[in-house]
Formats: C-alpha cells, sequence, structure tokens
C-alpha cells in the first residue's frame, strides 16, 4: 500500500504571487504541444508554418481553459454554480472537463480556420496529435492535487489519499488516464498521423481512443460525491461523455475512407 506525497499546491511562492502546480502542467502541456507543432509544420510537404502553428496554440489554449472550465461546471458542478457564480473562475482549485475543453477547443478552431482560411478537417487533424501531451500533463496535475482518486482497492499500488478522508487505499486512476490518455494515445494518433490519411481520419482516431480509454478508467474512477453512479451501480457522468466521442470517431473514419477521391490533410 502506498501513501499519497501529499503535494503542496502551490510550485513557487513570490511575494503575494502564488505559482501553483496545477497551472504549470497545463502551462507544460500547451508548451509540449506547441513544440510539436513547430516540428511537423517544418516536414517536407506541410502546407503549415511555424508563426500558424504559434497562432493555433494561442487559440487552442483558449479553448481549453475556457471550454473546460465551463464543461465541468455545465457538467458536473451546476448546482454550486447556481449557489456562487464565482466558483467559474476558481480555476487554480481545479475542476476543468476534458469534454468542455474539447467542445471549446473545436470552437476556436472553426475561428482559427476561418481566419488563416483553412479547412476546418485539416485544422483539426493537424492538432489532435498535439493535444495527448496537455492531458498527460493535466492528469498529473490533479494527482498532485489528490483529486479524482479511484476506487477502494487491494492492489499493491493502491494509495492512500488524504482528501479521501476514508484512510482506505485507493485506485491511483489519475495516472491511470495520464498513462492511456497521454502517453499511449500521443503514441498512437502521433504515428497514425505521421503518414498522408484522409481527411477526419486523424481526428476520428483521437476521438475513438480517448473515448475508448476514459470509459475504461471511469470503471476504476471514484465518481464524483455530489453526483455518484447515473445508472447501474457503475455508469459514470465520464462515461456518458465519453459515448459520443467514441461514436462521432466511428463515423468520422466510416466518413473518411467511404468518401472518394480521398482529401489528404496535411502531414
Amino acid at each position: 500500500m502506498l501513501v499519497h506525497p501529499d503535494f503542496d499546491p502551490v510550485a513557487l511562492s513570490l511575494g503575494p504571487l502564488q505559482v501553483r502546480w496545477y497551472g504549470l502542467m497545463y502551462l507544460l502541456g500547451f508548451i509540449g504541444g506547441w513544440l510539436l507543432g513547430r516540428y511537423r509544420a517544418r516536414q517536407a510537404g506541410s502546407t503549415w508554418r511555424t508563426e500558424q502553428v504559434d497562432d493555433v496554440v494561442f487559440y487552442i489554449a483558449l479553448g481549453v481553459i475556457l471550454g473546460g472550465r465551463v464543461g465541468y461546471i455545465l457538467f458536473y458542478g451546476f448546482d454550486a454554480f447556481l449557489h456562487n457564480p464565482l466558483i467559474l473562475f476558481r480555476i487554480w482549485e481545479g475542476g476543468m472537463s476534458f469534454h468542455g475543453g474539447f467542445l471549446g477547443v473545436l470552437l476556436a478552431m472553426v475561428l482559427f480556420a476561418r481566419k488563416h482560411r483553412k479547412p476546418f478537417w485539416g485544422t483539426v487533424d493537424f492538432i489532435a496529435p498535439l493535444v495527448p501531451p496537455g492531458i498527460l500533463f493535466g492528469r498529473i496535475g490533479n494527482f498532485i492535487n489528490g483529486e479524482l482518486w479511484g476506487k477502494v482497492t487491494d492492489v499493491p499500488w493502491g494509495m492512500v489519499f488524504r482528501q479521501a478522508n476514508d484512510g482506505l487505499p485507493h485506485h491511483p486512476s489519475q495516472l491511470y488516464e495520464a498513462a492511456l490518455e497521454g502517453v499511449a494515445l500521443f503514441f498512437i494518433v502521433w504515428l497514425y498521423s505521421a503518414k498522408p490519411r484522409p481527411a477526419m481520419a486523424v481526428s476520428g482516431v483521437f476521438a475513438l481512443t480517448y473515448g475508448i480509454f476514459r470509459f475504461l478508467v471511469e470503471l476504476v474512477r471514484q465518481p464524483d460525491a455530489h453526483l455518484g453512479y447515473l445508472a447501474f451501480g457503475w455508469l459514470t457522468m465520464g462515461q456518458v461523455l465519453s459515448l459520443p466521442l467514441i461514436l462521432v470517431g466511428v463515423i468520422l473514419l466510416i466518413l473518411a475512407y467511404g468518401r472518394k477521391p480521398r482529401s489528404l490533410p496535411d502531414p
């Protein structure tokens, strides 16, 4: 049995200014995506310029932060928001929804594609491989905060989280998600997108794979206390929100490989 290190959420204090690990993890995720995007833009045959990558990462950051926070409030904390609308702005306390961030990024890509006169799906296919590093660092941020732990377990790597207030070992589900939705998803989508693919195919692989990984991890993740299980004694909000992603992924792949002639996205 392991014990969560109970990190100090503040990484650095500079007088009244506090730099929190949670925010640093998001910054590292954006930097990782930016470097990967600039690398891809320099590859032979790419129609992307490095300055366009700089711009698209800015749009992604807005979509992730605004969409992620609004999505969390709508999907997981709407009652609390009604009692205190200011919680919408307390990002440093945690509480970001991937599914809300996903929708926020899609909206941001619509605006970016219009501005730069790029095809929407070509844009989304280009950024899809850049997203998993952000998920990886975000889940590490969840682990540092000691939030979103898993169910009680007797596996040797079960971990006691002070925030759980029960003294029992739980699945470190944040690390499971970091490994699957961050590391594994990155290699799958990055390697798949290394060769020319039909438009929408890379986006389809990303949505399908993330949806499956998230659905599976939710089986061992403790549901939000104020929501609990939605049905069957095991169905969580995270699984409900992942099912449409799985469906969209399948549809995009069918459309991508069922169309002729095939339109190839940027590498």
